[in-house]
């Protein structure tokens, strides 16, 4: 090989030179500038967490709402609130709203979403049909309801229009029914709201997984327990979690439809403190009512979410 003047036979016993790393600097992690958050922490305190921290001490007294002269009575107000049957009975009529709404709702709101999940040209038209009664407001929902189950209300009309005599009822007069025509409204207005978050859950659901079950022979029922309700998990863990604290709260349609009534037939831990509050006077067993129906809402919300919650863990 001939080299020109200029070239030189390559060495190859010369070791490569090596680059040096390229050093980045390390800049600080950011962090998130908290004081943005300090006007809106500031006043969420002074509206609620004082004022919720001051209730909490009237618990403990015998303060009629009025008299600034009140005692500090310790206990003595949960203590009686043990042995009042009203207490004990609408902490009762408080769970069996709360749980049944809950079931009812969301197997309406689930049977809905299924329903307008399919093809069928009306869908949007159902959707918005259907949803529309969870936009209306509670007392007014309450006050239509209460004229339509009334004695001479429509549904007692049409039940004799269609010759169900037998049938006519005095729907939220009668103690044994009273409660559960609560239930049936509450579930009419909300299972709308229901159905619209179990429909996002199956529109996420990949078609092709449904084609590739049908395909290996899957039917309907069989498709929708193994492939589409593990994947509808997070839509169930809100639902229920709505549901059952919105049932343990439950105060505008009670009072509007029954009042807590006939007698205490329908009465609630939120309806009996506002009768012991603004009609007994009675502030201080009045807040420790609301101090107990605090504690019951922590309680079955966090317990029910850490068993939703590894549900839907388990299930994904």
């Amino acid at each position: 090989m001939t080299l020109a003047p200029h070239e030189h036979p390559p060495d190859h016993d010369r070791t490569p030179r090596t680059v040096p790393p390229v050093t980045v600097p390390r800049h600080p992690r950011a962090r998130p500038p908290w004081w943005f958050a300090a006007p809106a922490l500031l006043l969420f305190a002074f509206v609620v967490l004082v004022p919720s921290a001051r209730g909490v001490y009237y618990a403990f007294t015998d303060w009629d709402g009025l008299d600034p002269d009140f005692s500090f009575v310790g206990l003595n107000n949960f203590t009686a609130m043990a042995g009042d049957a009203d207490a004990v009975q609408a902490v009762w009529h408080t769970l069996l709203i709360a749980v049944s709404i809950t079931v009812f709702q969301n197997a309406l709101g689930l049977v809905l979403a299924l329903g307008v999940n399919t093809a069928i040209k009306s869908r949007n038209l159902l959707r918005v049909f259907l949803f529309a009664p969870a936009v209306i407001t509670p007392i007014v929902t309450a006050y239509l309801w209460r004229n339509l189950l009334g004695p001479q209300g429509a549904v007692n009309t049409l039940l004799a229009a269609v010759g169900l005599d037998g049938w006519r009822q005095d729907w939220l007069g009668s103690p044994d029914l009273a409660l559960w025509a609560l239930v049936a409204v509450i579930v009419w207005q909300y299972a709308g709201y229901s159905m619209v978050i179990f429909l996002a859950g199956l529109q996420s659901v990949p078609k092709e997984i449904h084609e590739a079950a049908a395909i290996d022979g899957a039917g309907p029922v069989r498709r929708f327990w193994s492939v589409t309700r593990p994947l509808l998990a997070p839509a169930f863990t809100i639902n229920l979690m709505l549901s059952i604290i919105g049932g343990i709260k439950l105060f505008d349609q009670v009072y509007a439809l029954t009042g807590g009534g006939p007698g205490h037939a329908t009465e609630t831990i939120s309806t009996l403190i506002y009768k012991d509050a603004f009609t007994l006077g009675e502030f201080g067993y009045s807040i420790a009512l609301a101090v107990v129906l605090t504690i019951i809402v922590a309680v079955v919300s966090t317990g029910q979410y850490l068993a939703l919650f590894r549900n839907e863990r388990a299930a994904s």
